[in-house]
């Protein structure tokens, strides 16, 4: 049984301010508390502002990619030893992977947890309304627990009087009203905001500004006595853990291009015997000495295609290394890297490693959504025939890519999209735009430190 007190900070739209008060919430009770954040759905730059925010490592919950148990298990894996988990929730409080069910929403997530929901509502552009939106969210799903309204980019305290009155009115309290503030804005760019790693000192001035809104204009004792209403959870046993298949370490590219990663899949890898070794291709000269297979994330390698493209030294290892056999799994950013030329926002191109036929190139429209995809041929992480879920996020396309091409995937259809290829996987080398959570088949991580485990004894 799990007793740590929980909330979910959810939302009735994406663009509401959630992240900001979902953060300042953490940057505010981590002064006083051990807090564990958690963002909700395949999100990877929260969670770098959580982690900041709190000092502890945040995570993610997708319960469309990953089964249920295992999401339990995830949660209870990190919240075990905090005194509070502070889940942010994604886009609005019910939308998911479609409109027809609550897959993959903040409100699955949050019955599943048994955690209390706080909403925050963009109050900008209305006063009664407000009454509406919050009754229209408590009486959509009554099995959810809505405990508490944050009313977010007040203009005035008449403006706050109106809205509380209002949602006061159909039985639901209001912990706060955040003001309309000029220091709780930061830049986006074609993937979202920037990435907290890359700006750390601008990102912890954001956090500090969100953690002083919210003191001012939050009720923190609220937020927490609605927090500590999280029943005990019971979180189903561990399976059975399998041996680590061998002692091997994979180098892991992580910089400002590679920064795109899903923290409990290094976790899969090290159950499995591997022990990541983290270095930039950005900044370093090669690859770590004594490393027996390569991790490419995503991230914004199209931020910094001269950079990598001049990093001439490093490229040559990379591409030698690659050569030589070392298993290599690279999703999104790692995939364009593999490619002949990244062809970034201005139009310029710049070499890449040439390991996978075709360039990328950055187009004006947005790749994105969940994917299931199923395995053409067997590869470092799959066999033919097994599927398994995962997202697409990025705006390139892969283009010149010749039609004999050893693809990986093929792409299951949803709604009205026709089944299509998708990845190159030949040898040692895995690569995709499709982004893969390890928990949705742990046998993946086992299966690539196996890889890694065999070129250990040829070299």
């Amino acid at each position: 049984m799990l007793s740590t007190p929980r909330l979910v900070v959810a939302a009735s739209h994406s663009g509401s301010g959630k992240s900001t008060i979902a953060g300042g919430l953490m940057a505010a009770l981590a002064q006083m508390h051990s807090v564990q954040g958690f963002k909700v759905g395949p999100d990877y730059i929260d969670p770098g502002y959580h982690t900041l925010a709190a000092g502890r490592i945040s995570r993610n919950l997708d319960t469309w990619m990953t089964p249920h148990d295992e999401v339990l298990r995830l949660f209870a894996r990190a919240a075990h030893d905090a005194d509070i988990a502070v889940i942010e929730g994604v886009m609005g409080l019910f939308d998911g992977v479609d409109g027809r069910s609550e897959a993959g929403s903040t409100a699955e997530v949050a019955k599943l947890l048994d955690a209390p929901v706080v909403l925050v509502i963009d109050v900008s552009k209305m006063a009664r309304s407000a009454g509406a939106i919050a009754l229209g969210c408590r009486m959509f799903d009554p099995r959810l627990r809505l405990m508490g309204v944050i009313c977010n980019n007040v203009a005035s305290a008449n403006h706050a009087l109106w809205v509380t009155q209002a949602i006061e009115s159909v039985g639901l309290p209001v912990l706060g009203c955040v003001p309309r503030m000029p220091a709780l804005k930061t830049p986006e760019r074609h993937l979202g905001l920037h990435t907290a790693t890359e700006r750390v000192e601008a990102a912890t001035a954001f956090l500090h500004s969100a953690a002083e809104a919210v003191r001012q204009h939050v009720n923190l004792d609220q937020v927490w006595q609605i927090a500590c209403t999280a029943s005990k959870l019971t979180i189903p046993a561990e399976p059975v853990p399998e041996a680590p298949v061998g002692r091997v370490r994979i180098a892991v590219a992580r910089d400002a291009a590679f920064c795109f990663y899903y923290e409990d899949n290094f976790d899969y890898l090290r159950a499995a015997g591997a022990e990541p070794i983290f270095f930039s291709p950005l900044h370093d000269t090669a690859l770590p000495e004594g490393v027996h297979g390569l991790y490419l994330g995503g991230g914004y390698p199209e931020l910094y295609a001269a950079r990598l493209a001049a990093n001439q030294s490093m490229m040559r290892s990379l591409r030698s290394a690659i050569d030589a056999g070392l298993p290599t799994y690279a999703e999104c950013g790692g995939l364009m890297v593999l490619t002949e030329s990244i062809t970034d926002l201005e139009g310029k191109t710049h070499p890449m490693l040439g390991v996978a036929p075709g360039r990328a190139v950055m187009v004006g429209r947005l790749t994105l959504g969940y994917r299931e995809v199923m395995a053409v041929r067997n590869s470092l992480l799959l066999q033919a025939g097994e599927s398994v879920r995962g997202h697409e996020f990025h705006y390139s396309d892969w283009v010149e890519r010749p039609n004999d091409l050893p693809a990986a995937y093929e792409i299951r259809p949803r709604n009205a999209e026709a089944t299509r290829l998708e990845g190159f996987a030949q040898g040692n080398v895995l690569a995709s735009y499709v982004h893969l959570h390890f928990s949705a088949m742990p046998k993946m991580a086992q299966r690539f430190v196996q890889a890694c485990v065999e070129y250990a004894a040829r070299v």
